[in-house]
Protein backbone atom coordinates (compact mmCIF):
# COMPACT_ATOMS: atom_id res chain seq x y z
CA UNK A 1 0.00 0.00 0.00
CA UNK A 2 1.37 3.33 -1.05
CA UNK A 3 1.22 6.07 1.70
CA UNK A 4 1.23 9.79 1.06
CA UNK A 5 4.23 11.65 2.81
CA UNK A 6 2.02 14.75 4.78
CA UNK A 7 3.57 18.17 4.99
CA UNK A 8 3.34 21.46 6.75
CA UNK A 9 2.04 24.43 4.70
CA UNK A 10 4.02 26.40 6.71
CA UNK A 11 7.40 27.04 7.04
CA UNK A 12 8.01 27.51 11.27
CA UNK A 13 10.95 29.60 12.69
CA UNK A 14 10.92 28.07 16.48
CA UNK A 15 11.94 31.10 18.85
CA UNK A 16 13.67 29.33 21.70
CA UNK A 17 16.47 30.05 24.38
CA UNK A 18 17.50 31.51 27.59
CA UNK A 19 15.02 33.61 29.98
CA UNK A 20 15.46 37.47 29.63
CA UNK A 21 17.91 37.41 26.22
CA UNK A 22 15.97 38.89 23.99
CA UNK A 23 13.63 36.08 22.23
CA UNK A 24 10.34 38.99 22.48
CA UNK A 25 12.81 41.34 20.69
CA UNK A 26 13.62 38.66 17.88
CA UNK A 27 10.36 37.96 17.17
CA UNK A 28 9.44 41.82 16.83
CA UNK A 29 12.43 41.92 14.42
CA UNK A 30 11.45 38.91 12.51
CA UNK A 31 7.76 40.21 12.24
CA UNK A 32 9.50 43.13 10.32
CA UNK A 33 10.09 41.06 7.22
CA UNK A 34 7.09 41.28 5.09
CA UNK A 35 7.36 37.30 4.38
CA UNK A 36 6.88 36.55 8.21
CA UNK A 37 3.95 36.06 10.62
CA UNK A 38 5.55 37.08 13.90
CA UNK A 39 2.28 37.03 16.89
CA UNK A 40 5.19 37.73 19.14
CA UNK A 41 3.37 36.09 22.31
CA UNK A 42 4.66 33.07 23.36
CA UNK A 43 2.47 30.04 21.98
CA UNK A 44 0.77 26.99 23.56
CA UNK A 45 1.40 24.88 20.49
CA UNK A 46 3.98 22.75 22.01
CA UNK A 47 2.08 22.23 25.31
CA UNK A 48 -1.11 21.09 22.82
CA UNK A 49 1.12 18.95 20.99
CA UNK A 50 2.34 17.30 24.18
CA UNK A 51 -0.92 17.19 25.50
CA UNK A 52 -2.00 14.99 22.59
CA UNK A 53 0.68 12.73 22.60
CA UNK A 54 0.46 12.20 26.51
CA UNK A 55 -2.96 11.47 26.23
CA UNK A 56 -2.69 9.48 22.64
CA UNK A 57 -0.27 7.15 23.95
CA UNK A 58 -2.49 6.19 26.60
CA UNK A 59 -5.64 5.36 24.65
CA UNK A 60 -6.57 1.72 24.40
CA UNK A 61 -7.94 1.88 20.62
CA UNK A 62 -4.96 3.41 19.11
CA UNK A 63 -2.43 0.97 20.95
CA UNK A 64 -4.38 -1.74 20.32
CA UNK A 65 -4.26 -0.75 16.34
CA UNK A 66 -1.02 0.06 16.51
CA UNK A 67 -0.12 -3.85 17.04
CA UNK A 68 -2.14 -4.47 14.33
CA UNK A 69 -0.89 -2.04 11.81
CA UNK A 70 1.51 -0.04 13.18
CA UNK A 71 2.83 1.60 10.19
CA UNK A 72 -0.49 2.85 8.07
CA UNK A 73 -1.38 3.73 12.18
CA UNK A 74 1.37 5.80 13.03
CA UNK A 75 1.35 7.63 9.78
CA UNK A 76 -2.00 8.16 10.64
CA UNK A 77 -0.81 9.84 13.80
CA UNK A 78 1.81 12.01 11.93
CA UNK A 79 -0.87 13.20 9.82
CA UNK A 80 -3.08 14.28 12.71
CA UNK A 81 -0.26 16.18 14.38
CA UNK A 82 0.83 17.80 11.11
CA UNK A 83 -3.07 18.66 10.44
CA UNK A 84 -3.19 20.59 14.16
CA UNK A 85 0.11 22.36 13.07
CA UNK A 86 -1.54 23.61 9.63
CA UNK A 87 -4.62 24.44 11.61
CA UNK A 88 -2.59 26.69 14.21
CA UNK A 89 -1.63 28.50 11.61
CA UNK A 90 -4.52 28.60 9.02
CA UNK A 91 -5.24 32.72 9.97
CA UNK A 92 -2.25 34.21 7.90
CA UNK A 93 -1.67 33.64 4.39
CA UNK A 94 2.03 34.35 5.19
CA UNK A 95 3.98 31.42 3.80
CA UNK A 96 6.86 32.10 7.06
CA UNK A 97 5.41 32.15 10.77
CA UNK A 98 6.79 32.71 14.20
CA UNK A 99 6.21 29.99 17.01
CA UNK A 100 7.95 30.92 20.51
CA UNK A 101 8.27 28.62 22.81
CA UNK A 102 11.53 28.22 25.59
CA UNK A 103 10.14 24.43 25.70
CA UNK A 104 11.39 23.80 22.05
CA UNK A 105 14.39 23.46 23.63
CA UNK A 106 14.06 20.12 24.81
CA UNK A 107 11.85 19.17 21.68
CA UNK A 108 14.17 19.54 19.50
CA UNK A 109 13.78 15.74 18.25
CA UNK A 110 9.69 16.48 18.05
CA UNK A 111 10.41 18.99 15.83
CA UNK A 112 12.54 17.67 13.41
CA UNK A 113 10.34 14.69 13.41
CA UNK A 114 7.30 16.23 12.91
CA UNK A 115 8.82 19.08 10.88
CA UNK A 116 11.87 18.10 8.77
CA UNK A 117 12.67 21.82 7.48
CA UNK A 118 12.92 22.66 11.33
CA UNK A 119 14.79 25.82 11.74
CA UNK A 120 15.36 26.76 15.33
CA UNK A 121 15.92 30.57 16.77
CA UNK A 122 18.07 29.95 20.02
CA UNK A 123 18.33 33.18 22.35
CA UNK A 124 21.42 33.32 25.02
CA UNK A 125 22.73 35.82 26.85
CA UNK A 126 25.68 36.21 29.40
CA UNK A 127 24.55 34.65 32.47
CA UNK A 128 25.26 37.03 35.11
CA UNK A 129 23.04 39.31 33.60
CA UNK A 130 20.17 37.34 33.13
CA UNK A 131 20.48 36.72 36.93
CA UNK A 132 20.46 40.84 37.62
CA UNK A 133 18.08 41.03 34.93
CA UNK A 134 15.50 38.92 36.99
CA UNK A 135 16.80 40.55 40.44
CA UNK A 136 16.21 43.90 39.27
CA UNK A 137 12.75 42.78 37.68
CA UNK A 138 11.74 41.07 41.67
CA UNK A 139 13.15 44.48 43.25
CA UNK A 140 10.72 46.09 41.95
CA UNK A 141 8.08 43.73 42.80
CA UNK A 142 8.19 43.01 46.14
CA UNK A 143 5.03 42.16 47.45
CA UNK A 144 4.60 39.69 44.63
CA UNK A 145 6.09 36.16 44.90
CA UNK A 146 7.52 34.01 41.73
CA UNK A 147 5.85 31.54 40.21
CA UNK A 148 8.29 28.52 41.82
CA UNK A 149 8.28 30.90 45.43
CA UNK A 150 11.50 32.79 45.16
CA UNK A 151 10.36 35.62 46.92
CA UNK A 152 11.05 34.97 50.44
CA UNK A 153 14.85 33.76 49.59
CA UNK A 154 18.51 35.82 49.91
CA UNK A 155 19.56 36.71 46.26
CA UNK A 156 22.25 33.86 46.24
CA UNK A 157 19.79 31.34 47.02
CA UNK A 158 17.31 32.61 45.07
CA UNK A 159 20.39 32.42 42.21
CA UNK A 160 20.76 28.96 42.78
CA UNK A 161 17.30 28.27 42.55
CA UNK A 162 16.93 30.14 39.41
CA UNK A 163 20.05 27.91 37.64
CA UNK A 164 19.30 24.86 39.25
CA UNK A 165 18.87 21.91 36.73
CA UNK A 166 15.19 22.47 36.86
CA UNK A 167 15.81 26.43 37.50
CA UNK A 168 13.96 28.78 34.84
CA UNK A 169 17.04 29.48 34.03
CA UNK A 170 19.10 26.49 34.68
CA UNK A 171 16.14 24.19 32.57
CA UNK A 172 16.75 25.54 29.38
CA UNK A 173 20.87 25.78 30.19
CA UNK A 174 21.09 22.51 30.11
CA UNK A 175 19.00 22.32 27.30
CA UNK A 176 21.50 24.18 25.23
CA UNK A 177 23.96 22.21 26.58
CA UNK A 178 22.44 19.23 25.51
CA UNK A 179 22.09 20.93 21.96
CA UNK A 180 26.02 21.13 21.54
CA UNK A 181 26.06 17.13 20.85
CA UNK A 182 23.90 17.14 18.07
CA UNK A 183 24.76 16.04 15.03
CA UNK A 184 26.48 18.85 12.13
CA UNK A 185 22.72 18.24 10.24
CA UNK A 186 20.55 18.79 13.71
CA UNK A 187 23.47 21.73 14.41
CA UNK A 188 22.93 23.17 11.13
CA UNK A 189 18.84 23.29 12.03
CA UNK A 190 20.43 26.20 14.82
CA UNK A 191 20.76 29.55 15.08
CA UNK A 192 22.26 31.23 18.38
CA UNK A 193 21.35 34.53 18.76
CA UNK A 194 23.42 36.87 21.51
CA UNK A 195 21.57 39.13 23.29
CA UNK A 196 24.36 41.55 23.71
CA UNK A 197 25.36 41.54 19.54
CA UNK A 198 21.35 41.99 18.79
CA UNK A 199 21.23 44.85 20.69
CA UNK A 200 24.57 46.50 19.91
CA UNK A 201 24.26 45.52 15.95
CA UNK A 202 20.76 44.30 15.18
CA UNK A 203 20.78 44.87 11.19
CA UNK A 204 23.75 42.68 11.07
CA UNK A 205 22.65 39.89 13.63
CA UNK A 206 19.02 40.07 11.46
CA UNK A 207 20.93 40.14 8.48
CA UNK A 208 22.28 36.92 9.01
CA UNK A 209 19.37 35.44 10.47
CA UNK A 210 17.31 36.62 7.17
CA UNK A 211 20.07 34.63 5.08
CA UNK A 212 19.86 31.77 7.04
CA UNK A 213 16.32 31.10 6.28
CA UNK A 214 17.36 32.07 2.83
CA UNK A 215 14.86 35.16 2.84
CA UNK A 216 15.55 38.09 0.95
CA UNK A 217 17.38 40.68 3.30
CA UNK A 218 14.81 43.77 4.08
CA UNK A 219 15.85 47.00 5.50
CA UNK A 220 14.49 47.31 9.37
CA UNK A 221 14.58 50.51 10.95
CA UNK A 222 15.49 49.49 14.39
CA UNK A 223 14.21 53.20 15.74
CA UNK A 224 11.13 52.71 13.99
CA UNK A 225 9.99 49.19 15.13
CA UNK A 226 6.45 47.85 15.11
CA UNK A 227 5.16 47.53 18.63
CA UNK A 228 2.81 44.67 19.24
CA UNK A 229 0.78 43.55 21.90
CA UNK A 230 2.40 42.63 24.93
CA UNK A 231 2.21 39.47 26.85
CA UNK A 232 0.17 38.74 29.74
CA UNK A 233 2.83 38.94 32.37
CA UNK A 234 0.52 38.55 35.52
CA UNK A 235 0.92 34.65 34.29
CA UNK A 236 5.12 34.98 35.72
CA UNK A 237 3.73 37.50 38.69
CA UNK A 238 5.24 40.36 37.05
CA UNK A 239 8.85 38.99 37.23
CA UNK A 240 9.98 38.40 33.45
CA UNK A 241 8.46 41.26 31.42
CA UNK A 242 8.13 40.59 27.72
CA UNK A 243 7.21 44.18 27.00
CA UNK A 244 7.71 45.33 22.93
CA UNK A 245 9.19 49.02 22.17
CA UNK A 246 8.97 51.34 18.87
CA UNK A 247 12.69 51.43 19.37
CA UNK A 248 15.48 48.69 20.90
CA UNK A 249 17.04 50.00 23.83
CA UNK A 250 19.89 48.37 24.98
CA UNK A 251 19.70 47.62 29.02
CA UNK A 252 21.91 49.22 31.11
CA UNK A 253 24.31 46.89 33.25
CA UNK A 254 22.89 44.82 36.02
CA UNK A 255 24.49 44.96 39.01
CA UNK A 256 25.89 41.30 40.14
CA UNK A 257 28.26 40.84 42.91
CA UNK A 258 31.88 39.41 41.99
CA UNK A 259 31.46 36.08 44.01
CA UNK A 260 28.02 35.11 41.73
CA UNK A 261 29.79 36.28 38.59
CA UNK A 262 32.68 33.80 38.86
CA UNK A 263 30.96 30.95 40.34
CA UNK A 264 28.55 31.47 37.36
CA UNK A 265 31.87 31.56 35.10
CA UNK A 266 33.26 28.70 36.37
CA UNK A 267 29.76 26.60 36.98
CA UNK A 268 29.11 27.30 32.97
CA UNK A 269 32.67 27.61 31.74
CA UNK A 270 31.37 25.54 28.70
CA UNK A 271 28.59 28.65 27.64
CA UNK A 272 31.54 31.23 27.74
CA UNK A 273 33.84 29.22 26.01
CA UNK A 274 31.15 29.04 23.43
CA UNK A 275 29.19 32.33 23.14
CA UNK A 276 31.68 34.83 25.51
CA UNK A 277 35.34 33.23 25.80
CA UNK A 278 36.53 37.29 26.49
CA UNK A 279 34.70 36.90 29.79
CA UNK A 280 36.05 33.72 31.10
CA UNK A 281 38.27 34.43 34.09
CA UNK A 282 42.37 33.81 33.77
CA UNK A 283 43.44 30.52 34.99
CA UNK A 284 47.05 30.56 36.90
CA UNK A 285 49.04 27.81 38.38
CA UNK A 286 49.23 24.34 37.32
CA UNK A 287 46.15 22.69 35.83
Amino acid sequence: MSLSTPTLHKNIIYVTGLPRSGSTLTCQLLGEHPAIYSPGHSSPLLSGIKTLQRHLSDNEFLLSQLDHQFEPVYQRLLNAYRGFINGWFAETEKNWVVDKNRGWLNSLDLALHLDPNCRMVVCVRELGQIYGSIEQQHQKTLLLDFPDDLANLAPYQRCERLFAPQGVVGGPLGAIQGLQERTPEQQERLFFVVFEHLMSQPLEVMGDLFTWLNLEPVKIDPQNLTVRPSEADSYYRFKYLHQTYPQIQPPGKHPISSRMQLELQTSYRWFYELFYPGLLPTVTGDS
